[in-house]
């Protein structure tokens, strides 16, 4: 059989603050960049693994291989130090290797900070592959991986793990070792924040600091986001994940600064932290070394997965192109110049859920399309008092980070869906640090007596500060009394859990699409245990959520 290589920097034409949310609502392991003395003691030239092995982005006859070798001792991520290294990859039908199916050789330099990719191509769909590096007679771990189902494969269900927001000083990440330990998934979906940005200390952490960035400063340079997604790769929990199953990631605005926009970012000093070109592009570039994401059109994250005629997947990237964001009452949320997505991709994201011919369109959305508001009004009463006070039409937004401050997007797409009758569009949505169950409504002023144009699962935070850490009070009593304020002002939100860390599994059969939301008894632990909190479906062809009282 044959195999295609591509080089992890080589751009792949692939299908075409939490803390501003939070606070309104509210109104270790070893360094990922060891010194020599550090690293285990082992000969000073013999390569090794020390940041795992992943997969990414599965195609029917494909997928995307990582990994990241340590040629030396003091190759240290970031470090720009140390010899070019030739690494091997492997792929078998089994853990053993007895039954090879592909391998190749790829290169690993100070250049892409030692980091390696194998785009590997010419396997068999919905098969479940072993895949291992190899550098100068030193194996990496093995792992699993599994291809999509064929394009027109009926497929009869599909399991996908989901996640975001995972601070590293927060607590550990149980959540993702739960996740690994199911053995079960086709694909996991990280839907951003999958690192953040900020110094020690600086990012809420209900005040204790469970283990230390690397660096200890804010990163800024292409080195030092090098060594932050350097140091989030040795977590244990993250690596067993990544060797269970293949990740499917888009990024949101951690991953470079927070409420990243086109032009800039609030967590961003023009000048004084550099020019924001240059850290927009290091941080970007750092994210493609250390992930494995193929890069889509213009070296973003927005591109298009398939799963035989159950499924596809849409992804966006809703940082790279968005207006800066507006406050609320000064009148812009509904300008029809300003956007969330850039033309471009809105085209894009609306001409492939028209032409789509599978079963369910799941949208990977990096920020709630559901509006969140509160004072709703009748629609009569809420245009015209939106307008006088230039408010949103769909009521007072709590951020104006998410959809609901760039309201015009969000009607054209939604108003897309209802007028080409495309159903079954389900949006997968992380960065709010609470878990949502939600329809997505046309007019959120006259719902429910208007139309859902398509519904919504938000996952909670694997780490990341909810509103009760930000208020420091005991888990559960800000959801007990915020939980039914929210949903009396939004008609659309079935159910809100404001206080708990986990994470969801998303179940999909022909007949329905169900998110099982599950939650961790202490994210400073890592030993904390896992528990199943509730689940949501939608059914095929209704464009509402409604409550499963089992897990799937």
């Amino acid at each position: 059989m044959t195999s295609r290589i591509r080089s992890h920097t080589d751009p792949h034409p692939f299908a075409p603050r939490r803390r501003t949310v939070v606070k309104a609502a509210a109104a270790g392991v070893a360094l990922a960049a060891p010194t020599a003395a550090a690293v285990p003691a082992r000969a000073a030239e013999t390569p090794a693994f020390l940041h795992g092995v992943a997969s990414g982005d599965p195609l029917p006859d494909g997928i995307l291989l990582w990994t990241r070798v340590t040629p030396v001792p003091e190759a240290v991520p970031g470090s720009g130090l140390g010899p070019d290294v030739e690494v091997n990859w492997t792929v078998a039908l089994d853990k053993a290797f007895t039954t090879v199916v592909a391998k190749g050789t790829v290169t690993a330099t100070a250049a892409s900070d030692h980091t390696v990719k194998a785009d590997v191509r010419g396997l068999a769909p919905a098969t479940d592959y072993w895949f291992r590096f190899s550098a100068a007679g030193t194996d990496s771990p093995a792992a699993r991986t599994r291809t999509a189902p064929a394009a027109g494969a009926a497929v009869a269900n599909l399991r996908f793990g989901v996640v975001s927001c995972a601070n590293w000083e927060a607590g550990h990440f149980a959540a993702y070792r739960h996740l690994a330990a199911r053995g079960d998934l086709d694909a996991w979906l990280h839907l951003g924040d999958y690192v953040y940005e900020y110094g020690t200390g600086q990012y809420g952490t209900r005040g204790t600091v469970v283990r230390p960035h690397a660096p200890a400063h804010e990163i800024l340079t292409l080195a030092d986001y090098r060594t932050r997604h350097g140091r989030y790769k040795t977590d244990p929990d993250l690596q067993a994940l990544h060797a269970a199953a293949p990740v499917v990631a888009i990024w949101d605005d951690h991953e470079i600064a927070n409420d990243t926009w086109s032009g800039g970012a609030e967590n961003h000093t023009e000048g004084a932290e550099g020019a924001w070109a240059a850290r927009q592009a290091a941080a970007k570039q750092a994210y493609f070394e250390w992930m494995p994401v193929r890069q889509a059109l213009a070296g973003t994250t927005y591109r298009r997965l398939r799963f035989g005629k159950l499924a596809d997947l849409s992804l966006l990237d809703l940082r790279s192109f968005r207006s800066r964001q507006v406050t609320v009452g000064s009148g812009e949320v509904d300008d029809p110049e300003r956007t969330l997505t850039g033309r471009a991709q809105l085209d894009w994201l609306k001409a492939g859920l028209a032409a789509s011919d599978t079963t369910w369109r799941l949208v990977g959305n990096s920020v709630m399309i559901a509006p969140f508001a509160v004072g709703s009004l009748s629609a009569e009463l809420l245009r015209p008092l939106a307008k006088l006070l230039g408010l949103p039409r769909e009521g007072l937004a709590i951020s104006t980070d998410q959809w609901d401050g760039y309201t015009d997007d969000r009607r054209e797409l939604l108003g897309h869906l209802r007028a080409n009758a495309i159903r079954n569009t389900v949006f997968l949505t992380g960065d709010i640090h609470m878990a949502w169950a939600n329809d997505v409504p046309v007019n959120a002023g006259t719902y429910p007596l208007s139309a859902s144009a398509a519904t919504e699962f938000v996952v909670t935070s694997v780490t990341s500060d909810n509103l009760d850490d930000l208020m420091k009070v005991p888990k559960g009593t800000v959801s007990a009394v915020a939980a039914p304020v929210i949903r009396a002002a939004n008609r659309h939100v079935h159910w809100v859990d404001t206080d708990r860390h986990g994470y969801g599994v998303l179940d999909l059969t022909a007949e329905r699409a169900q998110m099982d939301y599950y939650v961790l008894s202490d994210r400073t632990r890592a030993d904390a245990t896992s528990s199943w909190a509730r689940s949501y479906r939608t059914r095929s062809g209704t464009q509402k959520v409604e409550r499963a009282y089992t897990p799937v």
